[in-house]
């Protein structure tokens, strides 16, 4: 039991010098990418650069004790400072302690709100958002994170958090752009954009794949040092380039959450959203590369794990954190074996704050807003956008309204009204269910849909399979299907519901299968059922159903099909 909620006693026990190098050799990699992310990040949040540091140190450390994943990097991420700041901003002005104040309350919101869906197993929760909406969402942030940055690239005032807002406000103060902050902005982006494309290219110096992939991820801290030198030698602070300034070189404070109700009630929405969109992209992150190691982890102590992690950082007046993609992907083709290399990490980030930080005091804000778009850039994935058009138009139809929406009115509301078209999509499609009257293959004891295949059949008998759980969206439609059906047939005496793709059957379908029995019967029609599967059958024998039932109960349509039919009909031809 103790090791269920403890996962770090599954794996320290064996622990090696071997797996220790292989850790410590992947946590140098991705504490190097770590740096320049952290700061980017939290000016992103609008919190001082110091703050992304914080949220990579002691939360990482947590994660390696109540985590399961072996090679997730938690940390801040592009997406959640932007749900951070939009948050944030309805209950403090900018930079104000009491704005500080607020995300160390958030972050423990959030903490507090995944422990405890992790302790009730409310993973299952995640799986209202579906993928093209979780696509459309991400897209949709990739575009306003980009924009949102363009005024810091230019040395202008930045605002809104809606694209719209963020377009007027570029145009409003256009006069004020600073060239010589744009210029730098453009210089790191075009770097960083390079560097990205320059695989191929170093691999035809004599580099192996394996080096230029590691001085591809390398790139921003390339950047971060070039454009640091540059405005060091330049001097380009006292000609009006922003630059992150004094860093306090000393671990993260005790961070105290805000004891003021109003900002609680306020944040309570905005944290549960944050909460899941953080699980669901960790969650899957973390199954994907689980699944290449033939590795196994739990939802639910994944939820405890993020909460702990978030708890963690809003006690070291840290920021909301989740799994990152882009240091995930690292951790893992770096060879990380277990979730010390996270400890590792948070271990040297702390070492670097304590230190080094007066390194990183003319970084210019422009070359942290370009590390931004750098990486917002692949969030927007026009793949998904064109196989989901061409495979689903309600699908693609939810993941297009969550992009209006996100852009139009922001991430917030994106979000929820991606989550309400889920699940209106879901009972659109369910309370219509798709059903078939079948015959049977000659020569076989299978049973096809008449209308696509050859088949025998009998004028006398209704072999109706339902493909959909009946419950109570669909329960009057079953009803309506079943009317119809003997309506349109006068001449059919018994009906058979094919039960092999019902897995439930709740009260108010009960109801109309108590309905459809008694009208069937009053039309002298008797009602079969057929390949009930165990569950189902064990609550129907909860009920008077099937003492009332005016058929039988078969287990397979073949034997409906043996007992019932005269075998008269002529095949019914395909309609294909």
């Amino acid at each position: 039991m103790l090791k269920r909620y403890l996962p770090i006693l599954q794996w320290l026990p064996h622990y090696n010098r071997h797996t220790l190098i292989d850790d410590t050799l992947a946590a140098f990699v991705v504490t190097l990418m770590i740096i320049p992310q952290a700061l980017a990040y939290a000016l992103l949040a609008g919190l001082p650069a110091v703050v992304g540091l914080y949220a990579s140190i002691l939360p990482l450390i947590v994660y390696t004790v109540f985590g399961t994943s072996r090679t997730l990097a938690i940390g801040p991420m592009a997406l959640i400072s932007l749900m951070t700041a939009a948050a944030l901003s309805k209950v403090a002005p900018p930079g104000s302690e009491a704005y500080i104040d607020a995300a160390i309350t958030l972050t423990l919101m959030v903490g507090i709100l995944l422990t405890l869906m992790g302790a009730l197993r409310l993973g299952f929760f995640a799986n209202f958002l579906s993928h093209p909406v979780i696509s459309g969402l991400l897209s949709a942030s990739g575009v306003l994170i980009a924009a949102s940055q363009m005024a810091n690239m230019a040395g202008l005032p930045n605002a809104g958090f809606t694209l719209t807002q963020q377009l007027a406000n570029l145009w409003r103060h256009i006069d004020a752009l600073h060239p010589l902050t744009l210029a730098i902005g453009f210089m790191s982006l075009g770097l960083l954009l390079a560097i990205r494309r320059s695989g191929p290219l170093l691999q035809r110096s004599g580099l192996s794949a394996a080096r230029a992939r590691f001085l591809i991820k390398m790139g921003p801290i390339l950047v971060v040092a070039l454009a640091t030198w540059i405005c060091w030698l330049g001097e380009l602070a006292g000609r009006g380039v922003a630059v992150v300034g004094h860093v306090p070189s000393h671990l993260p404070p005790l961070g105290l959450p805000s004891t003021d109700s109003d900002i609680w009630r306020s944040l309570l929405v905005p944290a549960l959203l944050i909460s899941v969109v953080g699980f669901i992209e960790s969650i899957a992150l973390a199954q994907m590369l689980a699944a290449k190691r033939r590795e196994s982890i739990s939802p639910d102590q994944e939820l405890i794990g993020l909460g702990t992690s978030n708890i963690a950082s809003a006690l070291s007046s840290g920021m909301p954190v989740i799994g990152s993609l882009s240091r995930t992907m690292v951790n893992f083709s770096a060879g990380a074996r277990t979730p010390a290399a996270g400890a590792i990490s948070g271990i040297s980030v702390a070492l670097i704050t304590l230190f080094l930080t007066p390194l990183i005091k003319y970084l210019p804000t422009a070359t942290l807003a370009a590390i931004i778009i750098a990486s917002s850039i692949t969030l927007i994935d026009t793949g998904t956008i064109r196989r989901t058009w061409r495979y689903s138009r309600s699908d693609s139809a939810a993941m297009g309204a969550t992009i209006v929406l996100t852009l139009i009115e922001g991430v917030e509301i994106g979000i929820m009204a991606g989550v309400t078209l889920s699940i209106a999509l879901f009972l659109y499609r369910t309370s219509r269910p798709h059903s078939a009257l079948v015959g049977r293959l000659p020569g076989t004891e299978h049973f096809r849909n008449i209308d696509r295949h050859d088949v025998e059949s009998d004028s006398h008998l209704a072999l109706l399979r339902i493909d959909e759980s009946l419950y109570f969206a669909n329960a009057r439609y079953l009803e309506d299907t079943v009317y119809d059906l003997v309506t349109r047939h006068p001449e059919i005496e018994h009906v058979v519901l094919i039960c092999s793709a019902i897995n439930l059957i709740d009260a108010s379908a009960l109801e109309s299968l108590d309905a459809i029995n008694a009208r069937l019967n009053d039309s002298h029609v008797t009602l079969h059922l057929a390949e009930v599967k165990g569950p189902v059958m064990d609550r129907l024998k909860s009920s008077e159903f099937l003492d009332e039932l005016t058929g039988r109960v078969f287990l397979s349509t073949y034997g409906a099909w043996k007992t019932l039919s005269r075998n008269d009909g002529a095949p019914q031809h395909s309609g294909d």
